[in-house]
């Protein structure tokens, strides 16, 4: 119905939304990093595409690092992969190269359960499944977060909702609120890790555009932008 409308306006949260958005993918401050967690490589296969045009560099974390990791030829347990996207995570890395980094030890456990035993390990061993990222992760993808200019982050890092398997969400956090640059946070656990971590008011833009977001970032257009009279 739209399209019989002499003009179409949206409101100031969605102005807010597409101005943030627009700044972390249209010419960023550099280096612009991205942050990707969550549970499928499937869906984000678009945004990291779209997002390897433009940004520095792009920390995979969460249960997709382990479908690239077992596409590498990493021992992966019994963690969450996609098998059926692991020609698809080797295409990934071999256009993103030195772009993609992915984590370098792993928070371990038998069982997912809140208050698990857990293990920190480089190597993920049989039996068990990955469901955090381990301190030495934390400390690099903190480092490259302390040297961007601006940043995008849309997924928890782990198996956010059952501590301790919280502790690498919310440090990132942490890094992104102490960056001091233009961050912009999207995704429900992120934003809770956020609010969290106590740091909201250091975030330059909360998203809470959903999935929405997620399309902008992977560059789609979305109806409801495209019919806006004045963009």
């Amino acid at each position: 119905m739209i399209k019989f409308m002499p003009q179409a306006a949206a409101g100031l949260l969605m102005d807010r939304e597409l101005e943030y958005l627009t700044k972390v993918t249209s010419n960023p401050p550099r280096p612009c990093v991205a942050i990707l967690g969550g549970a499928k490589v499937s869906d984000k296969i678009q945004v990291i595409e779209n997002l390897m045009k433009f940004v520095d560099q792009i920390l995979i974390g969460g249960a997709m690092a382990y479908t690239f990791l077992k596409a590498k030829g990493e021992p992966v347990g019994k963690s969450l992969v996609e098998d059926d996207k692991l020609d698809l995570a080797r295409k990934l890395m071999a256009d993103a190269g030195d772009k993609l980094l992915l984590p370098v030890d792993h928070v371990v456990a038998t069982e997912l359960k809140e208050g698990a035993e857990n293990q920190t390990v480089t190597t993920i061993p049989d039996g068990t499944m990955g469901l955090d990222i381990g301190d030495a992760t934390i400390a690099k993808f903190s480092a490259v977060i302390a040297g961007a200019k601006s940043i995008i982050w849309n997924g928890p890092m782990g198996v956010f909702e059952k501590p301790p398997f919280d502790k690498g969400t919310v440090a990132v956090a942490k890094a992104v609120a102490g960056s001091g640059v233009l961050s912009v946070v999207g995704g429900g656990d992120s934003e809770k890790a956020i609010k969290a971590a106590g740091v909201s008011s250091k975030i330059s833009h909360i998203s809470t555009g959903g999935g929405a977001s997620l399309e902008f970032l992977a560059g789609d257009v979305l109806p409801g932008v495209a019919a806006l009279t004045d963009k």
